[in-house]
């Protein structure tokens, strides 16, 4: 398994930076790679990618989600993958948004460009994208979803 943990400073409020998150199917609109996301219901959601020329679907669920704080989640079949992406409130208007994802790299072309550090880049330019899209839209989220997804076992 490789890990990626990187983050970027948003300047909107944290409950805006985490609203926008929650709207899985505007994901294509910044992060490269991903061509469709499809919200099955509150916790599962349905992917479609292509990286590098390999297409891939799979599905996900949402397996904890606090509003304004967190949403974590992993990948149910195909893609072994698993993260949270972390909200933190840097002020009234700025807001610090962190991944951190775990995944097994698949065939020579994932595990050569995990080691080259493809991966790290491609979530930092995802992120980037991602402050650059809630900004130029005033601050103003597509939507919002504040219900709360308990962690297993709690």
């Amino acid at each position: 398994m490789s890990t990626v943990t990187e983050f970027v400073d948003v300047n909107v409020p944290v409950r805006t930076a985490y609203n926008q998150w929650t709207q899985f199917e505007e994901f294509p609109r910044f992060m490269e790679g991903v061509s469709e996301i499809r919200q099955l219901d509150d916790t599962h959601t349905h992917w479609k990618t292509e990286i590098a020329g390999i297409k891939r679907e799979f599905d996900a669920e949402i397996t904890e989600q606090l509003p304004d704080e967190r949403v974590a989640w992993h990948a149910t079949d195909g893609e072994k993958q698993a993260g949270v992406v972390t909200f933190h409130r840097i002020d009234d208007t700025h807001t610090r948004v962190t991944v951190q994802m775990d995944f097994d790299p698949q065939g020579f072309v994932e595990t050569a460009g995990d080691k080259l550090g493809v991966i790290d880049r491609r979530v930092k330019s995802d992120l980037h994208r991602f402050k650059e899209f809630i900004e130029s839209r005033g601050g103003i989220e597509t939507g919002a979803w504040r219900g709360q997804v308990d962690r297993p076992g709690i």
